[in-house]
This record gives structure tokens, C-alpha cells and sequence, in this order.
């Protein structure tokens, strides 16, 4: 450290993190400074007019960046998040020891309504759509794409009313499986929620149930696309149907090879699609193919084998359009991943705008019209909007290292994807932050052994503030809100009877002021008795 009156000497040792100094000397005019410790500084001898020298105070200042004292050790579980995650997130704040999720204090909602319990946060239905919507928007004009954006929201990750409500008041499209889907877009166009004018794609293996109900909405003025699954739907729908009908075709796509088979269940094969569009399609008058669907079973993912399919799919295109002349929309199908961790990580913006740059540039260089494109999604829509909230009945220590949290329901019939497919969802205690914290397993009520939640996605293991019987913890599993209930079934028999958690709904009006609605209470042993016969 050069002075005008000499030179500095820091003499010390650097450690890991931390420089630990010693001494600094000043030869030249014989200052020596001393350090008796991390944060006390002594000079020797005393600075006086006749041996300070320009920049002395200042360099004494700034040994106090590494002299402090080292800091505390950090075992709250506010620290353990905040060291390991970028926290507070968008959604997720703590306000004292209390978890907030979009601003709503997690604890009130306990207080108010008790646990277990499952909650839809319905405005975030319509923040996904409108982001999904906004993305393509502005890919579309940098791209100068000539083709339009149109979302569907797949029914199957939930079937609610209030979901699909929520998601029409967005002016969407609807996705089907199954011959019961339309029976509830029927009754959702006759309390006014959907249009006629808005576009039905009916995708599945189609039963003659499903086919005659998309016969008679046609017939009804439904804008409605059969996505032909196999060869054989084709002739049923030419009977179903009078005058001329939209249909699409499915690609039965090619999995990872990490897959138990190669190819898709559902669809029809590459090399098979232009014969049949030839012989079965081309000169049938009452069909006019619209549409080429794919879907990739393991999501819209930024990797080779995604990639390699979309290609695959858009070369398809390219050659069905060069004899096809109705065939103008591309359907991308689902697979938006949602945040299952806060570590997740996930450009939706560069995905959407690559999606588009490369259907404009093969369009371009194979001389055909750039089509519109469709998505699917289903999870991507709805998932974000859910959440479910447990009580730690007790603490069971089954040997010297293993602790578990007992929770006041079951993860087998609450959130069946955990045991199924052990799947991950964001896990946050909804009180206690400032405690200390402690590695634990989580068990629900069953009798069966697969009822357990042992990890977070992040991490083979789950941290949560330490238990005390005297004062209780409440977790909360967050963007549950896809296909929990239509798997682990809602209103039904459950496994060991354990009943269905009430079920509450929250929305914002345009004030920002929020409401709560019990959409159905915590399910009774009544009506499961009477289910089996009792």
C-alpha cells in the first residue's frame, strides 16, 4: 500500500474466506500497527503530527473489513433457505417466522380454516395464460412470423369447474380426452362460460362414445377438431358427421431411449402418415386435415432428443402442406415444465422464441406458408394455482439418526404423484422460520409403507424447523394444483378411508381485495360408508 511517505507491509495470513492480518508496518517512518485480535486494532507507537502520514486514517478503516468479528453461526431456517436459495421469491416471502404466498399469510388461512387442507390461487390461472400468451406475442413480431398463437388448455390436469372457468375468462381453447370432456363443455356453454365459436381439440384413442359426441357437436355448431389417434376413427367420423369436418393428426413421436418402448402408444407412425393422408383423407369430401399434432413425452426441454423430434415433426409438415392446401396449424402440444423447487430454472421465453424462429426459417426455406401455432398445456396452466396445508401431529425418532414428522393426512391420496412417480413438489414450512432446524423424514397416515416424502427435488434430503409438541408446525406442498385430485380421486373411497381434504378456493377481484370460497368440505366417513354399502 504505497503512501508518500513510504510503504505499507500487511503482513498476515490468508485462510480460507478470510484474511487474518496481523501486522502492518510502515518502515519508513517506523508506524507499526498491530493486531491483538480479529477486531481490535492497537497502534504502536500512538499516530501523532510527526508519524501519521497521508492516508493513515484511511488505511486504518479499511483493515476493519477484515478485522471484524466472525460471525455468528447461522442454524435458523430462515438462514438455511437464505443460504441456499436466491429468497425471497416472487410468490414467497416470510413476514416475522410466517411463510406469505402471494401475500397471503399462510398461518391465517390455517387459523381460519384448519388443516388438512387444499387451496386453488386462481388468479395465478390467469397469470400463466396471459405469460404464455405475451411470450409468443413478442416472438412472433421480432420474428416477423406471418402465422397466430393459440392456447388450449388440456383438460385432464384438471377437470374442475372453477378451473375452467377461471381459464375461459382468458378466451381460450379447450383440449378433450375423453367422450366425457364434451359432456362438460356443453354444460359450460350453456351457463355462458364458453363459445361456440372457440375451437374443441378432441384428442385421444376414441371410443364410438367419444366419436358419436363429436358427431353431434358438430352438428351443434361446435367448433370442434377430431386429432385422429388411428386409421379407424376416420370412417366413423364420416358417418357422424354431416357436410365437411376439421381433423388433425396426431405423430406418434419416438421416446428417449431411456424409455420402456421406442415409439408412442398414441398417434399414428411417420411413415405412415402420408399414405393414409392420400388414400383415406385426401379425396374424402367430408374431411379437410387442418392440423398436425405432436407431443413429446417429456416436455418442451432445450436438449437434443426434443429437438430432433421437433424437426422430425416440421419436415412432416413441410411435405403434408405441399399437398394439402387446408393443412395450416402446427400443434406443439404441452410440456411447460412449472417450478417445482426454488432453484428452478427456466428460460420459457428463449424456448418459445427458438420455437418460432425455427418453424419461420424451415417454412422459409422450404417455400411454404408458416402455420399458426396451437399448444396444449395442462399442468402449465393450472399446477402453479395449487397448494395443500398439513398439521406435524407428533414426532416419531425410529433410531439414533432417523426422525419423522407425522402429518395429519396422507401423501398416497393427497398428492398421489409423490409415491407414483416421486415427483417433487416445493415444500416450505408455513411457521417457525426463525427456529432452528433439523433433517427429518415425512409420513402420512396409511398403513402402507410407500406413504412417505423423503427429498426435495434440489436435495436427497428435507429440512424443516425443529419440532417442539408444545408449539405445533404446519408445511404446505405448493404448486400441486395438476392432476393430484384425478389421480388420487376426489370425492371417493380412499386408501385407509383416509377422507378427502376440504377444498378452498381464493381469488382477487380487480381491486387486488381477496375472496375464499369452500368449494367442499372435508369429506365425512358417512358418505364413504355408503359409497361401499354400509
Amino acid at each position: 500500500m504505497p503512501s508518500k511517505s513510504g510503504t505499507l507491509q500487511i503482513i498476515g495470513i490468508l485462510a480460507p474466506r478470510k484474511m487474518r492480518i496481523r501486522q502492518i508496518r510502515c518502515p519508513n517512518i517506523g508506524i507499526r500497527i498491530g493486531l491483538t485480535d480479529y477486531h481490535k486494532l492497537k497502534i504502536l507507537p500512538k499516530p501523532n503530527a510527526s508519524t501519521s502520514f497521508p492516508g493513515m486514517k484511511e488505511a486504518v478503516d479499511s483493515l476493519r473489513l477484515f478485522t471484524k468479528k466472525p460471525a455468528q453461526m447461522k442454524i435458523r431456517y430462515i438462514d438455511f433457505i437464505q443460504q441456499t436459495y436466491e429468497f425471497p421469491q416472487d410468490e414467497f416471502r416470510v413476514d416475522g417466522d410466517q411463510l406469505y404466498f402471494n401475500d397471503i399469510s399462510m398461518m391465517e388461512l390455517v387459523k381460519k380454516f384448519g388443516t388438512p387442507l387444499k387451496f386453488f390461487y386462481l388468479p395465478n390461472i390467469s397469470r400463466n395464460i396471459n405469460r404464455a400468451r405475451s411470450w409468443f406475442k413478442k416472438a412472433i413480431r421480432e420474428n416477423n412470423y406471418q402465422g397466430q398463437y393459440h392456447y388450449c388448455y388440456c383438460t385432464k390436469s384438471s377437470h374442475f369447474s372453477f378451473v375452467l372457468k377461471k381459464a375461459l375468462q382468458n378466451g381460450i381453447h379447450i383440449e378433450t380426452s375423453y367422450a366425457t370432456d364434451l359432456d362438460i363443455i356443453k354444460r359450460l356453454e350453456k351457463s355462458g362460460d364458453f363459445n361456440k365459436e372457440k375451437k374443441v381439440i378432441c384428442n385421444g384413442f376414441k371410443t364410438d362414445q367419444y366419436l358419436q359426441r363429436i358427431g353431434e357437436m358438430h352438428r351443434d355448431g361446435y367448433n370442434i377438431i377430431p386429432v385422429i389417434d388411428n386409421p379407424f376413427e376416420l370412417s366413423k367420423i364420416s358417418e357422424e358427421v354431416d357436410g365437411q369436418i376439421d381433423i388433425g393428426i396426431r405423430i406418434a413421436a419416438e421416446e428417449e431411449p431411456k424409455f420402456e418402448f421406442y415409439t408412442s402408444r398414441l398417434g399414428i407412425g411417420y411413415k405412415d402418415i402420408l399414405p393414409l393422408y392420400k388414400n383415406r383423407i385426401q379425396k374424402n369430401e367430408k374431411l379437410n386435415l387442418r392440423m398436425l399434432h405432436f407431443f413429446i413425452n417429456t416436455g418442451i426441454r432445450d436438449n437434443a432428443y426434443y429437438w430432433n423430434e421437433f424437426f422430425k415433426c416440421l419436415r412432416l409438415y413441410v411435405e403434408l402442406k405441399k399437398i394439402s392446401p387446408g393443412l395450416n396449424s402446427f400443434n406443439i402440444g404441452g410440456g411447460f415444465p412449472i417450478k417445482n423447487s426454488l432453484a428452478f430454472e427456466y428460460d420459457y421465453e428463449y424456448m418459445i422464441d427458438e420455437i418460432v424462429y425455427q418453424i419461420k426459417k424451415f417454412c422459409k426455406n422450404e417455400q411454404v406458408e408458416e402455420p399458426d401455432i396451437y399448444t396444449e398445456f395442462g399442468s402449465y396452466t393450472v399446477g402453479e394455482s395449487g397448494g395443500a396445508v398439513f398439521k406435524i401431529l407428533n414426532q416419531k425418532q425410529q433410531n439414533d439418526r432417523e426422525k419423522w414428522n407425522m402429518i395429519d393426512s396422507s401423501f398416497m391420496t393427497n398428492l398421489p404423484d409423490s409415491w407414483a412417480l416421486s415427483k417433487r413438489f416445493i415444500l416450505l414450512p408455513l411457521n417457525k422460520w426463525e427456529d432452528a432446524y433439523e433433517r427429518v423424514f415425512l409420513g402420512g397416515l396409511t398403513c402402507d409403507s410407500d406413504d412417505y416424502y423423503n427429498s426435495e427435488q434440489h436435495i436427497n434430503a428435507i429440512y424443516l424447523p425443529q419440532y417442539r409438541a408444545s408449539k405445533p408446525l404446519y408445511i404446505g406442498f405448493f404448486n400441486t394444483g395438476a392432476y393430484q385430485e384425478s389421480l388420487g380421486g376426489f370425492g371417493g373411497m380412499q386408501h385407509c378411508l383416509i377422507p378427502n381434504p376440504r377444498i378452498l378456493l381464493i381469488d382477487r377481484d380487480e381491486e387486488g381485495k381477496l375472496s375464499y370460497d369452500v368449494f367442499s368440505e372435508q369429506q365425512s366417513p358417512d358418505s364413504m360408508l355408503k359409497l361401499m354399502g354400509y
